[in-house]
């Protein structure tokens, strides 16, 4: 679910920087990354946390990485697509396993200039497979329990869900 105090724009306490939120926080990023047909990209996650749902790519952020350089690293390792990283459009709270809390940074992200538009997502790191989905395949998902908590919500309250292709 959307943080109530997520808002377009860079969000307090980052400085771009990937510096903590706060005490025990965990800076991580998301990409809403959209191909010219409208499609989102999607990954089925490979590990816990809710390993095998459908989720955006990202991760955390490294030590002195900027959180918009962990956005198109995360894109680059999760399937293989270099993406341009364009303004974020909030950030979600999470638990974390171990009792702290990730702080997702989402981005929205075009893919780079000289990418092949028609160019499949290839599933690396620590995605177990990657897709394109349009709304009709995004809904689906959703109907099936099969996307991560929360995602639907943050997607439309950032107007950020998949177009249906044409």
């Amino acid at each position: 679910m959307r943080d109530p105090q997520a808002a377009p724009g860079a969000s307090p306490g980052t400085g771009g920087d990937g510096a903590a939120d706060g005490a025990g926080d965990v800076v991580c990023v998301g990409a809403i990354v959209t191909d010219p047909l409208g499609r989102l990209l999607l990954v089925r996650r490979g590990h816990d946390p809710e390993a095998g749902r459908w989720s955006l790519p990202g991760g955390k952020v490294d030590p002195g990485e900027t959180t918009v350089a962990a956005t198109a690293r995360e894109v680059a390792e999760e399937t293989g697509l270099d993406v341009v990283v364009g303004e974020e459009v909030g950030h979600v709270r999470r638990p974390a396993p171990d009792g702290r809390t990730f702080v997702i940074h989402d981005f929205r992200c075009r893919l780079a200039d000289g990418s092949d538009p028609a160019a499949a997502p290839r599933a690396g790191d620590d995605a177990a497979d990657a897709r394109f989905v349009d709304a009709a395949a995004y809904a689906a998902l959703d109907a099936a329990g099969e996307l991560v908590t929360g995602l639907t919500a943050a997607l439309r309250g950032w107007d950020c869900l998949p177009r249906s292709s044409r």
